[in-house]
């Protein structure tokens, strides 16, 4: 989703995290404080900017890439 959605929905991150709703409502909010933090532009109030979401949840998008190459990697 990091690629395919400048945005993300509730459902999305439900998606992504295999969790439920309030979950959900949780990590969106703490994405929708940084984005406001840093005067990010949002295009739809009922979502979050995917960057800075996968930023507020501590995700590096590099780290995760070269894990998934490497395990592939060694899978073969």
């Amino acid at each position: 989703m990091y690629y395919s959605r400048i945005e993300l929905s509730n459902s999305d991150i439900k998606e992504l995290f295999g969790c439920g709703n309030a979950t959900a409502l949780k990590m969106k909010r703490i994405a929708k404080e940084k984005a406001l933090a840093e005067e990010y532009p949002i295009i739809d109030s009922r979502l979050v900017p995917t960057k800075v979401a996968y930023e507020a949840w501590n995700l590096d998008i590099d780290d995760l890439e070269n894990r998934l190459k490497k395990l592939k990697k060694y899978r073969r």
